[in-house]
Formats: C-alpha cells, structure tokens, sequence
C-alpha cells in the first residue's frame, strides 16, 4: 500500500466540474455499481443539478456528502453519502467510491470510518447499512472489515449500469456493535 496525502471535504467546498471530472475519469469503474450517480452526473449541467440538489439535501438533513481530496493536487478521488435516513428508525445507508488510480490505498476504509463516527455520534444513529452489489468484492470487504454483519441476500433488487438485475448483499452495523477505529 503506498501512501497518499488527502483529506475529506465536505460539499460545500465541492465544484460541480470536479465532480464530474471525478465521474467522467470513472465512469467505467462506477458504470456498473453506482448507476443513478453517473446517470445524474455524466455531463458538466447534470453535475451542476447533482451538486446543488444534495446540497439542499444536506441543508435539510436528508443526506450528507464527504469527499476525499489529494492534498497535492487538489483533486477530488472519492465520494461517500450517507443517505436513506430514516430518523424514526434511526437508520441510515452508505454508498462510496473512490477512484479507480487510489483503490487499496486505504482511503476509502478510512472516510468509512469517519462517516460510521458521523452517523454513530452525531446523527445518533443507531443502525448504519451498506447495500451492495454482489459483483463488488471491495465494497463488501469494506463493510467486513468495519464489522458489519451481513443481514441477508435480496434477489434482483438492484439495476446495474448495463440494465441487469443483480442480487444485493445487505450489511448492518449496529450502534452496540461499533468500534471505532
């Protein structure tokens, strides 16, 4: 694993051409496990739709966006929201990327472990989930090593890239099992 100097920003401190620079760069990485974000951002307008609708979204406390930054470059190389929240329940959802040039360099695992510390602490969550493709290996090692608990299969919930129904394996982490880390 060789090192990378980064750091989360927040969406605020986010351009929607960085963004789509970020998903234009990729878009054959995510085509197949985050096909609604490339749908809402595969142009510099729909970027720019993208950024401000999750803004609104962040300013009604509907869902919050992390992203990673090199330091060096200023460049944006991953993303992470925490959405389908659910305060009655006090559930929420992770979803996450990082570009296809920093995977295993630990980043995604870290902005993870700061998104669980969010949710647990200050959004007083008492259940984290991540739904995953089950043809994304690295998204479900993520959650296992976050102690997640895989809950179950749900067949043909999920509609990739290309328009086939895949399985989704679903993870859950509860407040009483976190360890931060």
């Amino acid at each position: 694993m060789s090192f990378i100097d980064w750091k989360t920003d927040r969406i605020e401190n986010v351009l929607s051409e960085e963004f789509y620079k970020l998903i234009d760069k990729n878009k054959d990485h995510i085509g197949k496990t985050f096909p609604v974000t490339l749908a809402n951002s595969d142009s510099p307008e729909k970027a720019e739709n993208f950024i401000s609708v999750n803004k609104n979204k962040e300013r009604n406390s509907e869902g919050y966006y992390f992203f990673a930054r090199d330091i060096k470059t200023n460049n944006l190389i991953g993303y992470l929201c925490v959405k389908t929240i659910d305060y009655r329940i006090s559930k929420c959802e992770l979803g996450y990327f990082i570009d296809e040039d920093f995977q295993g360099k630990g980043i995604t695992s870290k902005m993870v472990s700061e998104a669980l510390e969010f949710c647990f602490d200050e959004l007083k969550m008492n259940k984290v989930f991540i739904c995953t493709s089950e043809v994304n290996l690295a998204s479900q090692r993520i959650a296992l090593k976050h102690n997640f608990k895989q809950e179950g299969i749900l067949r043909d919930e999920f509609r990739n890239g290309d328009g086939t129904l895949q399985n989704t394996v679903y993870f859950g982490l509860l407040k009483s099992e976190y360890i931060k880390s």
